[in-house]
């Protein structure tokens, strides 16, 4: 395929292709050579994550900052590095990923490990590793890290998995490491993800039902024994169970959510207009931020954002069918697992914006304030549209090679 950029060979393969032939509109008739709607769905949801972020934090950046304009800016320069990450992402084949998974989940490893003993404290938790500038949320990568490893693990021990509980419980071995690792900060909202994203996988890769139920039933066990084991978690349960019961206290945050939502109505109160950010709603630009959306844009709003980010996640599923239907397993696999990573996290933020769900400290993928979710939610959305992409090029190869042939 001709390209008029700089070539980038494939690793492992003969093909070749640049960012400019990855755009452009068409290489053969009826055919192009990435999923657009996609891009147009990922890209619209960080455009108008930025727009809320500015409408939402402006109140508090005066308050803590005294220039209302301090997390717009930030915000900017993380839009920057998603520039930079996208082009690095889609420049690299998925091949490379997949011999990557081991040595990467290795070294985010380690970088979990040195949080405690290096990372930056806000607010009682310990999650942030310094560089420089910038710092770098270790849990954030880690999801990205643990789903690369899961598909790569699965397309080795797929026969494995399905029939021999052995290869059913490495991964899971694994997984308590990093979760272990990962509760130190704390953080359990990130292990309830990786939990499900892990448990999502093997049931899909065909795993034996009897160790399938036996994983849910100690997953759940174990988050029951977590809440139960830290008082600061047990008040979370109990405040989202009956918020009013101490408004001004443990159930201040859902309260003030849920009248933010009740303000809203059909069509909300105008862009930039709601109150609850005004120093009543606390984390409004980041975990609370749905609310903010629910307030100013209203119950239409609210539906046309749930409606793209599931649009996302099942473009994510459906292009892991596709993958497999072609024996592209890892690429599959991986398609799904960011798919159930991107949906379930959507349900926890939004769940605990209205109070169906014990609040997680979970972003709204794409849309809350924050660097490294930012970051890490982009790499994977554009590893999406390379599997598309590398898909779409081996469907073009092989027509071209059976009409050559002919």
């Amino acid at each position: 395929m001709a390209s008029d950029g700089r070539q980038l060979a494939l690793f492992g393969g003969n093909l070749s292709w640049s960012l400019p032939g990855l755009f452009q509109e068409r290489s053969a008739p009826g055919m192009q050579l990435y999923d657009r709607t996609l891009l147009v769905a990922i890209v619209s949801l960080i455009c108008f994550g930025f727009v809320m972020v500015m409408s939402a934090s402006m109140p508090e950046a005066q308050s803590l900052t005294g220039n209302p304009w301090h997390f717009v800016i930030r915000h900017v320069a993380y839009l920057a590095g998603c520039f930079v990450i996208a082009l690095v992402v889609l420049s690299l084949s998925v091949e490379r990923w997949l011999q990557a998974s081991s040595p990467l989940l290795l070294i985010v490893g380690v970088m979990l490990l040195a949080v405690p003993f290096v990372g930056i404290t806000v607010n009682g938790a310990t999650r942030w590793l310094p560089l420089g500038i910038a710092r770098l949320q270790v849990a954030e990568l880690a999801k990205f890290a643990f789903a690369i490893y899961m598909s790569g693990y699965l397309v080795r021990r797929h026969q494995e998995v399905r029939e021999n509980a052995k290869g059913f419980y490495k991964p899971i071995a694994v997984f308590a490491v990093y979760a272990f690792l990962i509760l130190m900060q704390p953080d359990l909202g990130t292990v309830v993800v990786l939990f499900v994203g892990t448990v999502g996988l093997l049931f899909l890769a065909g795993a034996r039902l009897l160790d399938f139920f036996a994983l849910i039933l100690t997953g759940i066990l174990a988050f029951v024994g977590l809440v139960l084991a830290a008082p600061y978690r047990m008040r979370r349960v109990t405040s989202f169970m009956d918020p009013w019961r101490d408004p001004f206290g443990d159930g201040y945050q859902l309260t003030q959510s849920l009248m933010a939502y009740g303000r809203g109505d059909w069509f909300g109160q105008g862009l930039g207009n709601s109150i609850q950010k005004m120093k009543y709603l606390p984390e409004a630009h980041t975990d609370f931020i749905f609310a903010v959306i629910g307030e100013e844009l209203g119950f239409v709003g609210i539906v046309v954002v749930l409606a793209v980010l599931l649009f996302v996640a099942l473009r994510a599923i459906r292009l892991g069918n596709m993958c497999l239907a072609m024996e592209r397993a890892f690429e599959g696999y991986l398609a799904y697992s960011i798919g159930i990573w991107f949906c379930f996290q959507t349900v926890v933020n939004v769940g605990a914006s209205i109070g169906m769900l014990p609040t997680k400290g979970l972003t709204l993928p794409f849309v809350s304030y924050g660097g490294s979710s930012l970051w890490v939610m982009t790499a994977a959305a554009m590893l999406l549209i390379r599997i598309d992409h590398e898909r779409r090029l081996s469907l073009i190869q092989a027509v071209q090679g059976g009409r050559g042939r002919e």
